[in-house]
């Protein structure tokens, strides 16, 4: 096991992995940047180091002053967290060749499911089923015209290298789709450096889940059961909960199965997801494979009972997996939502100081955070302030400990999307658990949820277990 690792991560991250570093007894160095010197993480790192000014480019994206950092700290690992540099093929291999251990994924493991095209070529070539659409890079708008016409509209244009909703854009007919692919090439080439895009047939009414994954470098690959993420805007994910509410226990066997062919396939070791889409039918598609943690994975951590972070550090320190796919039991449901420092209604990021602040607690209820009273939200960064996670029984009891939580919930100084939560904890279709990855947006566009807009709030249907 490492003694000492450096983190290039900030945030509520990087609280996570401290406190999970220090139950293994492993001293931590946390790599900051100027416009982050008031985090309360810093209070618990063993040391900290300055990195450089706020912008990302010349502080967490800076990997010279990074690799810099753990050599004069003298660490012997780094962790990312996640974003950054986190799916950065060539950082890792700097690491490695500064006998830094990466922890994460291999490179070549990244270079793999980063290329979404090569991704889905993997997942085919593994069985697993893929959406229908271009088999590789699409060069011209008019090659995606004749591949949409193919496979039908409304067709999804998505960049080759990448994630979280950029480059990304839904066309529906022949002189939208020409559009969306040169606006998304444009985005995908200043998020990513390549402007490389691929087609998809749209699936409509279709659902997110998505398969959490460990990986030694043993050979050694379970998963974790699944996650549901179907409620997103924009391609952003706002809730997740697991177990999936969808899924028949057929279909979650196929869907274990089909992420763990992929993981083998590139020889993945570390912690890392593989997402689907299932449809109304229950057939499923493989999107991606995101090689890092999650935002999202303290739902399965909180249905499964294992630290997810405490494995990712033992399986970068060359240990094996501590459990069997046999030892994986699912207990509960567990719900996140992500509070954003955003308006509710525009969505639009609204950065400031907090004049208030009371976390909820009580039975069920975890909240991680790095947000305080007084604490500066900043608009140099995501806008992320917390995740608020409640796990229970059932669905229902997580439905009516979550609309407590979310109640106790008090942040003053900036807008946040609480007051969204609240509403769609309220609204009937997601209380029976009828959505899909437009159901947000569709009701926003027809008026909006309770507190915001429409529906009145109604009472959660009961599970079958409930007395």
């Amino acid at each position: 096991m490492f003694s000492r690792i450096l983190l290039c991560a900030r945030g509520e991250i990087a609280l996570r992995i401290i406190r999970a570093c220090k139950e293994l007894g492993i001293a931590t160095v946390a790599a900051y940047s100027e416009a982050d010197a008031d985090s309360i993480y810093l209070e618990f790192a063993d040391e900290k180091i300055c990195i450089g000014p706020g912008p990302s480019e010349q502080s967490y994206l800076n990997i010279p002053a990074i690799i810099s950092a753990a050599e004069v700290a003298d660490v012997e690992a780094i962790h990312p967290g996640y974003g950054f540099l986190s799916e950065v093929s060539r950082f890792a291999e700097v690491c490695r060749s500064c006998n830094l251990e990466f922890i994460g994924p291999s490179a070549k493991a990244m270079d793999l499911m980063g290329d979404k095209v090569k991704a889905r070529e993997i997942a085919i070539a593994a069985g697993v089923p893929v959406v229908p659409g271009s088999k590789g890079a699409v060069p011209t708008g008019e090659e995606a015209v004749k591949i949409a016409r193919q496979v039908g509209y409304p067709v999804l244009v998505k960049a080759g290298m990448g994630g979280g909703g950029r480059g990304m854009r839904v066309a529906h007919n022949d002189m939208s789709l020409l559009n969306c692919f040169a606006v998304a090439g444009a985005e995908a080439e200043a998020a990513f450096g390549s402007k490389e895009v691929y087609i998809e047939k749209y699936v409509s009414g279709a659902r997110h889940v998505e398969i959490q994954l460990l990986g030694d470098h043993h050979g050694n690959v379970i998963h974790l059961g699944d996650r549901d993420c179907s409620l997103q805007r924009r391609h952003q994910k706002l809730i997740e909960e697991a177990p999936s509410p969808a899924l028949d226990k057929q279909l979650r066997e196929k869907l274990g199965e089909s992420a763990i062919a992929i993981a083998k396939a590139v020889e993945y070791y570390g912690a890392g997801t593989v997402e689907f889409l299932v449809d109304a039918t229950g057939g499923y598609y493989f999107i991606e494979m995101n090689c890092r943690i999650q935002v999202e994975h303290p739902v399965t951590e909180m249905v499964t009972g294992v630290d997810i972070l405490r494995e990712q550090l033992r399986i970068a320190s060359g240990e094996r997996l501590s459990l069997r796919q046999e030892d994986v039991k699912i207990s509960g449901v567990a719900i996140e939502c992500r509070i954003n420092a955003e308006d509710p209604v525009s969505f639009q990021p609204t950065p400031g100081k907090i004049t208030r602040y009371y976390a909820p607690g009580g039975p069920g209820v975890r909240v991680d955070s790095h947000a305080y009273c007084g604490f500066t939200i900043s608009p140099t960064y995501d806008s992320l302030v917390s995740k608020l996670i409640v796990h229970r029984r059932n669905r229902r009891e997580a439905i009516t400990c979550m609309q407590r939580a979310l109640e106790e919930y008090i942040i003053e100084g900036i807008k946040t999307t609480i007051p969204l939560y609240q509403g769609i904890f309220g609204h009937s279709a997601f209380l029976s658990g009828r959505v899909d990855t437009k159901f947000v947006e569709d009701v926003l566009d027809n008026g909006g949820f309770p507190g915001t807009g429409d529906d009145e709030a109604e009472e959660p249907e009961a599970d079958e277990d409930d007395s």
